[in-house]
């Protein structure tokens, strides 16, 4: 090892890549700050990191590998805890037989490359990748699961404050709230929208929900429990005594130049509260309609619907099926100076300029019900609603819109033909729901296939009868194979799928007679209402998902 870190110092300066003066600088630098000399390179940008490594692999003869593109088994990065892979930069990547082959900044680094032997009892092999690389790799591999039990270990006795913060505010250096801003932290990292702390009889289940499916990250000691339900409703200005009734709160987080409104809620379980907290991104960049993923076809018909001066345009679904995202699109997409456009919201979700949003606040009594009513007082045009919740918000919603505002809301149900079945029954009179109603459009997010492991994939024929397609036919599908930008899973990313139910003098007319959903839906489609499932196989054939993954998130119509 010792002759080729000398081998490698000539080399630099016999590329040309470096002159000597430059090298003993970064050799120096080295001894005094510990660092090896590639890192002590790296760290004074004397040479461009991709152009280091293109001179190891060519002159040094030390592969490269992608990480990006790379997928590593969880057997093999178990080898090494997650302190030694931050300390020295590195990853393992395989074993054979009793040779280890680890990805590193530094190959040359005789330190690490010993306590990686020591600790595995292997022989090992360096590679070499970028810092970018390794540090995805290691916050993908190991995740946040890692840097808790580390922390977790070195954690003793917790202090006083910590367990009863009402009394002093404890030091951000509290190991508890080290642990609880990792866990928001690493959600962002990973792209999660929820957080979910569930205790169970033996210990803290933590799991993070991404691109819409739950995932495991970690587990925790019950000891922490009490302690960690303690900060979270501390940060969201929740009531520390009561732990038999549920609750909720809101704080926000301001990491780097971004704001994160993460909303709280509690519910007494068997073992103790289990904690769910919603991640929103407060400086997320607005999507326009054209990026929601629309059809050509919905896309024309939507457009002509917001145009309109009068009537409630309705979205529905499910909680988190992308809702709000596209409210908001449709109104930054009318926004103008001649429109007086206002919301109000639970909670406001987005910052829209030239919109006066408001928030529900239900200690102060003020619910979606009682500001509406006070809107109609201010002389608005557009008026979004953030949810219909009883029959009293549908009712003065109606209202508005019979009296020349253009209302836009959201409820939750099935499919768009339900929902005006929905307001009839929550007590809304036929005609008037007839003669308000614009528009439902219901939509539902499915996973997108992973860019980088998409392949052509050829399902049975049992699968293509069983959404409709011919078997005989011949049609190109794709799915992800799997790597490590998609956790393994195939997907990355979300888009949605629409069913844009238009209002016409033929639906009226059933709503008018009270008749049932499925009357609705058949002369919709008769119509040219295309469902949901079939706005989701055309994104099928155009190659953005799966069979598999529109057949879970819609129901066989």
């Amino acid at each position: 090892m010792v002759d080729q870190s000398k081998s490698l110092r000539d080399s630099l300066v016999k590329s040309g890549l470096l002159t000597e003066d430059q090298v003993r600088e970064a050799i120096e630098e080295g001894r005094r700050t510990g660092e090896t000399l590639l890192k002590s390179i790296l760290r004074k940008k004397m040479l461009d990191e991709n152009a280091l490594i293109n001179f190891l692999e060519k002159e040094m003869e030390i592969p490269r590998v992608d990480l990006s593109s790379y997928l590593v088994d969880q057997k093999t990065v178990n080898l090494l805890p997650i302190s030694i892979a931050k300390k020295h930069k590195l990853i393992p990547l395989f074993k054979v037989g009793d040779v280890l082959t680890v990805a590193m900044v530094d190959p040359f680094d005789v330190l690490a490359l010993d306590e990686v032997r020591t600790r595995t009892k292997s022989d090992v092999e360096p590679m070499i990748a970028t810092a970018k690389e390794i540090d995805q790799a290691i916050a993908q591999y190991y995740g946040v699961a890692g840097s808790v039990d580390d922390l977790i270990k070195d954690m003793g006795p917790l202090p006083e404050q910590v367990l009863a913060p009402e009394t002093a505010a404890p030091s951000e250096d509290a190991p508890i709230i080290k642990l609880v801003n990792m866990l928001v932290l690493r959600a962002l990292t990973e792209g999660a929208s929820d957080i979910h702390i569930e205790p169970t009889e033996k210990n803290i289940r933590i799991r993070y929900r991404v691109d819409g499916i739950m995932h495991d990250v970690s587990t925790t000691p019950l000891r922490l429990f009490s302690a960690i339900v303690t900060r979270i409703k501390v940060m969201g200005k929740m009531d520390i005594a009561e732990s038999r009734l549920p609750q909720d709160g809101r704080f926000e987080l301001k990491i780097e130049n971004k704001v994160v409104d993460v909303r709280v809620s509690t519910f007494p379980s068997i073992y103790g509260e289990a904690i769910v907290m919603r991640l929103l991104d407060k400086s997320s960049v607005l999507f326009s309609l054209e990026e929601l993923g629309f059809s050509d076809e919905n896309m024309k018909i939507f457009s002509e619907l917001v145009k309109r001066p009068y009537g409630i345009i309705l979205v529905t679904g499910p909680t988190g099926s992308g809702k709000t995202t596209t409210l908001y699109a449709t109104l930054n997409r009318i926004i103008t100076p001649e429109k007086n456009i206002m919301t109000v919201e639970d909670p406001v979700e987005y910052e829209l300029a030239g919109v006066r949003q408001s928030q529900i606040n239900s200690k102060a009594g003020l619910e979606f019900s009682t500001a509406l009513r006070s809107m109609l007082r201010q002389d608005p045009d557009v008026i979004l609603v953030g949810e219909i919740r009883d029959s009293e918000t549908a009712a003065i919603a109606i209202q508005a819109a019979l009296t020349g505002h253009l209302v836009f809301s959201t409820l939750h149900t099935n499919d768009a033909a339900g929902t005006l079945t929905r307001l009839v029954d929550m007590g809304i009179e036929p005609f008037l729901t007839a003669s308000s109603v614009a528009a439902v459009v219901a939509q539902r997010l499915v996973r997108t296939i992973c860019p980088r492991c998409k392949a052509p994939f050829e399902p049975s024929k049992e699968i293509l009868a069983k959404i409709g397609f011919d078997p005989s036919k011949k049609y190109e599908f794709f799915h992800g194979k799997g790597c490590k930008t998609c956790r393994s899973t195939g997907y990355k990313g979300r888009a949605a799928i629409f069913e844009v139910l238009v209002v016409d003098a033929q639906v009226q007319d059933l709503v008018l007679r009270k008749a049932s959903t499925a009357e609705i839906k058949q002369v919709a489609i008769k119509n040219g209402m295309k469902t949901l499932r079939d706005d989701g196989l055309l994104k099928v054939l155009a190659g953005k998902t799966t069979i598999d993954e529109v057949i879970r998130v819609t129901q066989l119509d």
